[in-house]
């Protein structure tokens, strides 16, 4: 039988600090949330693993290492409001929950909606909630928000995210044209974005952020 607490701490240990992500507040959410309580049955012995674990058809767990370092560029504050989008089944969601004043965490799949919000209540995370939607749409009655954070890969990132930023806040995202990637900040101010390369990473893509077709006539 898996011991869950050392795999956690392993994870922490061989995955995450290594990867030079060494804040306090980072460390300490990953080691309160117990990512096998977020996974389907299934895949809980495989859920401190150094790899993505398929949620579902179109949905992903990004690995520890990605999502601590994704963590670290956020550079998220306790007063602070984050928009998670792609929660998946709540893991992403929980973490944030332990380094910001409060998570709106939106999926576009029923299933993984209604799974993050039991596994949120379960693990007794009182400063989050879990919609329903598009995710291009984002969240914005809700907003505006501090931090927007991505659980996946974008080609592109609509006006319709970056208009719910606070003058001021930062979008981390993962830039993908499907071969290689890269982990992005984005600073906004006066209402424009100014995006800085984080880290090199991949991850799947996520519906509706792919770059629209174009047609050319010979």
């Amino acid at each position: 039988m898996t011991d869950f607490a050392k795999a956690r701490t392993a994870m922490v240990d061989c995955q995450v600090r290594p990867s030079d992500v060494t804040k306090f507040p980072i460390i300490d959410a990953l080691l309160k949330t117990e990512r096998e309580n977020f996974v389907p049955s299934t895949k809980k012995a495989v859920a401190y693993a150094g790899e993505h674990i398929a949620l579902s058809d179109t949905r992903a767990l990004l690995d520890a290492r990605t999502f601590a370092k994704m963590l670290d560029a956020a550079n998220i504050q306790p007063n602070e409001m984050v928009l998670d989008i792609g929660c998946g089944m709540g893991y992403s969601t929980a973490v944030l929950a332990h380094l910001s004043e409060a998570v709106v965490g939106i999926d576009n799949d029923q299933d993984l909606v209604n799974a993050a919000s039991e596994n949120l209540t379960q693990s007794s995370v009182d400063n989050a909630i879990t919609l329903l939607g598009n995710l291009t749409a984002g969240a914005q009655k809700h907003g505006p928000y501090d931090v927007i954070i991505l659980q996946g890969a974008v080609a592109t990132i609509p006006d319709s995210l970056v208009d719910q930023l606070n003058d001021t806040g930062r979008i981390v995202a993962i830039f993908s044209d499907g071969k290689s990637g890269v982990c992005r900040i984005g600073y906004k101010s006066h209402g424009k974005i100014d995006w800085r390369d984080a880290f090199d990473a991949t991850a799947p893509m996520l519906e509706g952020f792919q770059k629209e077709k174009t047609f050319t006539f010979a």
